[in-house]
């Protein structure tokens, strides 16, 4: 994952669990992350799509947290946001004439798998309360 979705949704849910009960615009969200608030508009439409956060149009309007923090582990928020391997990607024509080069893809999908699995692990004992508990 060669990209900042898994910080900048993890940012946009913290801001959300720090504010029970509130409605937070796109705007002051993308203000707070310092990014276009187009982009914080997707990721909340995708996070709306989970379940996780419910989000009204309108002066008054917003987002909020949905599901309480202690029920989404890091490891969910990975996996709504993933589109690559951590590792990157495989080259897609290796020499099948080459020793190396004709199983390397091979091995590079259960290398890739195991990093997902390691990964996973890891995330799944930390939760959203969790981690936003360090900005109490």
């Amino acid at each position: 994952m060669n990209n900042t979705r898994f910080a900048t949704v993890i940012h946009i849910l913290t801001l959300l669990a720090r504010s029970p009960g509130q409605w937070l615009s796109s705007d002051w969200i993308a203000g707070s992350i310092h990014i276009n608030p187009v982009i914080v508009r997707k990721e909340l439409g995708i996070l709306q799509e989970r379940g996780w956060v419910t989000s009204r149009k309108g002066k008054e309007g917003g987002s909020m947290l949905d599901v309480p923090s202690d029920q989404i582990t890091l490891a969910d928020i990975y996996q709504v946001v993933k589109n690559a391997n951590i590792l990157g990607k495989k080259n897609l024509d290796p020499n099948p004439k080459c020793p190396v080069g004709k199983d390397i893809n091979d091995e590079l999908d259960s290398l890739f798998l195991e990093m997902d699995r390691l990964i996973g692990t890891s995330l799944q004992q930390k939760t959203l309360q969790d981690f936003v508990k360090q900005f109490d």
